[in-house]
């Protein structure tokens, strides 16, 4: 069942990069920015992933953690996040569980031709595991800015 705004974000575990494994539950006592993209180092979302890189100091402050995801592989990510020097990690999110729970595989059009993609989107998720608040079909300016700010106010309370 997919996630819902005020409800608890169902538990779960993904690979990242730098080895690890990431586990929702484990994250208990801070606030979890997940935010789903299409591609590895594709314009885009290597735009997106440099605002949260240079963002990432005043996230660690507003007590919250960051990770891109998408359906690329592990050493793909790792490529990427080593080029971008990215302080955050990247789940790779191969068999799209992830996506499922958030729901963010939609019909997209490019060049005419249709194909199930995910629709660039962003979750942020309070110290108890609770989704506060979504953003879908993102547009890159201006998005880290008002993740950002709603971190730090979520973090206020």
């Amino acid at each position: 069942m997919p996630v819902s705004i005020d409800q608890p974000v169902s538990d779960f575990q993904a690979q990242a990069t730098s080895g690890q494994q990431v586990q929702l539950s484990a994250l208990k006592g801070q606030q979890v920015v997940l935010y789903f993209y299409p591609k590895d180092s594709t314009p885009g979302c290597t735009t997106e992933g440099q605002g949260f890189r240079d963002q990432y100091p005043a996230f660690q402050k507003a007590n919250t953690v960051v990770f891109g995801v998408s359906r690329d592989g592990l050493k793909s990510h790792e490529n990427f996040k080593c080029k971008q020097e990215f302080p955050f990690e990247l789940i790779s999110d191969k068999d799209e569980a992830l996506c499922q729970l958030f729901d963010v595989i939609k019909l997209k059009k490019l060049y005419g031709k249709e194909y199930m993609g995910i629709d660039r989107s962003t979750f942020l998720i309070d110290k108890d595991g609770v989704l506060r608040q979504e953003w879908r079909g993102v547009k890159v300016p201006g998005h880290v800015e008002a993740v950002l700010a709603a971190a730090q106010a979520l973090n206020q309370r």
